[in-house]
């Protein structure tokens, strides 16, 4: 309450200060103390309004700002947002700020206070958290400019028009390299995943050293050179997969204000960035009611610009998945065995058995990664107490949804066809885990 009042009293003092000498006037009808009171304030406050007005109106010192922000911003990421204002009054200024910030952003009362020393320049900055992809408009920067009486103020509009492209988390993209790609992978909730045999392929021959595996001793090597050499392998390289992302209207369930849809753009894109500096070739299909983008996998330094290209124009439809039309589109478009990481959301077991048929024929073809989402209000909701009867039909039904979907991922491991259930907030790491996984078990 303290702060809005005195947001109310730095907003509108100029109209505060002439009530209040209106009330003075008329209370001064009745008393003639206060009538003198108020004639003394009446022409008090004018003669601080005419300075107030020539210090800001008259005076030829100006004050300007600009911003500055990235051409393309991070879905879901606080993105940094930099303003710099200058003065070149001879005398302190106090600044109020109002940028016009993007409709998207649903921001409505955005206000930045800057007090500046005479001929001062400052840079603060404030973050921004966009929830939808597509170009964000910035228009422009509205300064209030008062002195220190306080009284007046005087508006400086700065043309500052300028639009932004809000792409897949690029942010996001970054950090799990870091993380997979980095010694301490492991806090990071990056798994370190045991080598299963010797599904891989020769590198080179190189001197043993403590550590390495004693199988891996090439004798006719050592005895050349007349020392311990061993075999070393690397992983298999140019191996395929494809992100498929599903379109449909179950992919537009919110959550932390993504849908599932942009959760699973984003983590495409994070994935298919470890898996270009895993040498391996990445590609991307969506399809919803009918098949969408289809771009072919490759490891070319152009690839992940054309992936967040594809990413960035995808919308959610309302229409049901068609498997069918993902069945027979995959078999035209991907040529070879790959592994293909099917981003969808199953809601009911009836929903899974409809489609179970097609989804193990692309697994008979295809390494079939099949990725949907746990519901973190049921699991919430299902393990809630119950003091009323309608808590308790809740918790039961809750309880029940949250069950069908681990039945779900037991059904599709029945037929061979591995599967991810993950929570939104955990996806990206998951994905990421099971491609390691993946290949340092040779399945692919």
């Amino acid at each position: 309450m303290t702060t809005f009042f005195k947001q109310l009293y730095l907003r509108n003092r100029f109209f505060l200060y002439w009530v209040a000498v209106v009330m003075l006037f008329c209370i001064g009808f009745g008393v003639p103390f206060f009538y003198l009171i108020a004639k003394v304030a009446f022409i008090a406050l004018m003669a601080i309004t005419m300075l107030d007005l020539f210090m800001l109106f008259l005076n030829k010192s100006k004050v300007g700002a600009t911003r500055v922000v990235n051409t393309q911003l991070s879905l879901g990421d606080k993105n940094t947002v930099r303003i710099k204002v200058i003065s070149t009054f001879n005398m302190p200024v106090s600044l109020r700020i109002i940028d016009e910030l993007p409709y998207q952003l649903q921001v409505r009362d955005f206000e930045e206070w800057v007090f500046l020393n005479p001929r001062e320049s400052k840079e603060f900055i404030y973050l921004i958290q966009p929830n939808q992809r597509g170009v964000y408009a910035f228009h422009d920067i509205n300064i209030y400019v008062s002195t220190i009486l306080r009284v007046v103020e005087r508006r400086v509009k700065i043309n500052s028009k300028q639009e932004v492209a809000v792409y897949p988390s690029i942010l996001q993209m970054k950090k799990y390299e870091l993380q997979v790609f980095s010694k301490t992978a492991i806090f990071q909730g990056i798994k370190k995943i045991r080598r299963i045999g010797n599904n891989n392929e020769f590198e080179q021959i190189k001197t043993y050293v403590q550590g390495d595996d004693i199988r891996s001793v090439n004798w006719k090597a050592t005895s050349r050179k007349g020392e311990l050499m061993v075999n070393q392998y690397q992983d298999e390289r140019s191996q395929q997969v494809y992100c498929v992302i599903d379109k449909s209207r179950s992919m537009r369930m919110p959550f932390n204000s993504l849908t599932l849809l942009d959760h699973s753009i984003n983590c495409a894109l994070s994935l298919s960035n470890i898996i270009l500096k895993k040498n391996d070739k990445v590609g991307v299909v969506t399809f919803s009611d009918k098949l969408g983008s289809r771009l072919p996998a490759e490891n070319s330094s152009t690839q992940l610009r054309r992936i967040m290209d594809v990413l960035y124009r995808q919308k959610t439809h309302f229409m049901e998945s068609n498997y069918e039309r993902l069945y027979f589109g995959l078999r035209n478009t991907i040529k070879g065995r790959s592994m293909v990481l099917l981003f969808t959301n199953f809601e009911s077991m009836y929903a899974l058995k409809r489609n179970l048929a097609l989804l193990r024929k692309i697994n008979q073809q295809h390494l079939l990664v099949v990725v949907f989402f746990e519901n973190s209000k049921l699991k919430k909701a299902a393990k809630m107490e119950s003091n009323h009867v309608k808590d308790i039909y809740v918790k039961t039904l809750a309880g029940k949804f949250a069950l069908e979907k681990e039945l779900i991922a037991f059904e599709l491991r029945k037929y061979g066809i591995q599967s991810i259930l993950t929570k939104p907030e955990n996806l990206s790491v998951d994905t990421i885990n099971k491609y390691l996984e993946i290949k340092s078990r040779g399945m692919l």
